[in-house]
C-alpha cells in the first residue's frame, strides 16, 4: 500500500516567498474555472485502497482548506492501514502541504509517518522559497539540507492536485517536482476518454498518466494511471497502479465540494470485500 499512497498523488511563510513576489512561474496550461473548483477550499475525499481491487489494505483521506489569510491552502492526507493488514505492517501516516498564489506553488511540506510496529514517529518538513529558487529540508532533528532549483516546483501532493487542472490540447503538459532532493519534469499524458462506473454512477472520465521517473517516499513499481470526471471539477474517481503481482488501486467511495455541486455528498453504499475489520 505504501508503494501505491505515495503516487498517488502525485503555518509560517518561507522568508522571502508572498504571494505578491512570485517567482517566474513555470507555463502549466490550466483554466481559472477548474482551478476556482479545485482550490476552493472545502473539499474532502475518501478513497478505499485494495489490491487488484477486491481486498481492502488500507484508506486514503484528501482534504483542502483555506487559511486564515484566504490567499493560502492547505492540502492534508492521511494514509491508514486496514484490518489484517496492520497487524503485518501497521501505517498511519499523515501530509500537510500549504500553497499559494496564481499557479498553487507549495511553501511548506510537512510528514508524520507512523509505519511499523516501531513506537517511534519520522517528521519530515520541506520550506520552499519559490521566488529565490532553494529549498530546505530536515528529517527528525538532524542538521538541515539546502538544494538550488533552476525553476520553481511542486511537491507530490500539490503536484497531484494541478494536475487536475490542466489542459491537454496540444503538446503534453509538463509539471515541475521537487522529490528525492532533486527536480523533476513530469510528462502529464492523455490517454484516453472512457465511460467509467463511480459513486456519481457511470460518468465520462479522461484517463490521465503521470511519467515519473523517481520513487520519492515510497517505492514504486510500473506506470500509475487515474481517472477524472471529464468536467471542470476533474474529481479522480479511480487510481490505478502497477505492481509485480497484481495492481492496488483507490476508488472513491465519498465526495465533499459545495464549488461543484452536481457531485458533493455522494457516498459509496456498497463496500467491496474486506480483510478483517
Amino acid at each position: 500500500m505504501t508503494r501505491f499512497l505515495f503516487l498517488f498523488c502525485f503555518v509560517l511563510f518561507v522568508p522571502g516567498w508572498s504571494a505578491a513576489g512570485e517567482p517566474a512561474l513555470p507555463t502549466l496550461p490550466v483554466t481559472s474555472e477548474r482551478m476556482k473548483i479545485i482550490y476552493s477550499g472545502n473539499e474532502e475525499m475518501h478513497y478505499v485502497v485494495s489490491w487488484s481491487g477486491g481486498i481492502k489494505i488500507g484508506d486514503l483521506y484528501l482534504t483542502t482548506s483555506l487559511l486564515d489569510n484566504e490567499k493560502s491552502l492547505e492540502i492534508k492526507a492521511r494514509v491508514k492501514d486496514y484490518g489484517l493488514f496492520r497487524l503485518f505492517y501497521p501505517v498511519d501516516d499523515s501530509f500537510v502541504t500549504m500553497v499559494g498564489g496564481s499557479l498553487e506553488l507549495p511553501y511548506r511540506y510537512e510528514v508524520e509517518q507512523h509505519e511499523g510496529h516501531s513506537s517511534s514517529t519520522t517528521h519530515r518538513l520541506t520550506l520552499y522559497d519559490q521566488e529565490n529558487l532553494q529549498v530546505r529540508y530536515q528529517k527528525n532533528k538532524e542538521p538541515w539540507k539546502k538544494f538550488t532549483l533552476s525553476g520553481p516546483v511542486y511537491n507530490e501532493f500539490s503536484s497531484f492536485y494541478i494536475t487536475r487542472a490542466l489542459s491537454f490540447a496540444g503538446k503534453h503538459p509538463v509539471v515541475p517536482a521537487f522529490v528525492d532532493e532533486k527536480r523533476h519534469e513530469v510528462v502529464v499524458t492523455l490517454l484516453a476518454g472512457e465511460k467509467k462506473k463511480s459513486i456519481f454512477g457511470k460518468v465520462d472520465t479522461i484517463k490521465v498518466m503521470p511519467k515519473m521517473d523517481f520513487k520519492g517516499l515510497y517505492d514504486k513499481d510500473g506506470d500509475t494511471v487515474f481517472w477524472l470526471t471529464d468536467d471542470n471539477c476533474r474529481i479522480p474517481v479511480i487510481i490505478q497502479s502497477k505492481i509485480v503481482v497484481g495492481s492496488l488501486v483507490a476508488e472513491l467511495v465519498s465526495y465533499k465540494n459545495p464549488a461543484c455541486p452536481q457531485w458533493s455528498g455522494r457516498k459509496k453504499i456498497k463496500q467491496q470485500i474486506e480483510l478483517g475489520d
